[in-house]
């Protein structure tokens, strides 16, 4: 058995930074570094998953924002984009390729009549519930090398990251 590294390749940067810069303080390459590595990585094991089951993970994550509001499984379009975090017409368009495929439907809010509200079908509920379960295993799969007392580390610094980052819940 070998021995598990103890450097990455946020490592290597940062050092060949010091060698060339050594005035610059690299802390902030450090932290910013190793989670959009770590981004980049998950995401590929995301959509690994996805793809073994013919889904985008953008069309999961409309579908599951959908099926997480609860019954009636609908919101206005204006929640999905906060909650997606891309732009209305990337919206727009992600939308429309899933009312083709027949997994939610776009009406007229009838409360507020500039409003569209989007609304998981039949189909796309089933697709969800066959796939959320799968999802959240194949999570665990990507961080299993972290110890429970880990897990918890991560969650609270990042936690605190992102509410530093001004990213919270809208009222």
């Amino acid at each position: 058995m070998g021995t598990k590294p103890s450097r990455d390749n946020v490592d290597v940067i940062t050092e060949q930074w010091a060698a060339e810069r050594p005035d610059l303080d690299t802390w902030p390459m450090d932290v910013v570094g190793r989670i959009s590595r770590a981004s980049r990585l998950l995401e590929r094991g995301v959509k690994e998953f996805f793809d073994t089951h013919d889904v985008e993970p953008w069309e999961f994550d409309v579908l599951a924002t959908l099926r997480r509001a609860g019954s009636p499984y609908q919101l206005r379009v204006g929640q999905l984009v906060r909650s997606a975090m891309v732009s209305s017409p990337a919206l727009t368009n992600r939308l429309d390729r899933l009312v083709a495929k027949g997994l939610v439907e776009r009406a007229v809010d009838p409360d507020h009549r500039r409003s569209v509200v989007v609304t998981l079908t039949a189909a796309g509920f089933e697709l969800v519930e066959d796939l959320v379960a799968g999802h959240v295993a194949n999570e665990a799969r990507l961080l299993e090398f972290l110890s429970p007392r880990e897990r918890g580390d991560v969650v609270r610094a990042l936690r605190r990251l992102l509410v530093g980052l001004r990213d919270v819940p809208h009222p």
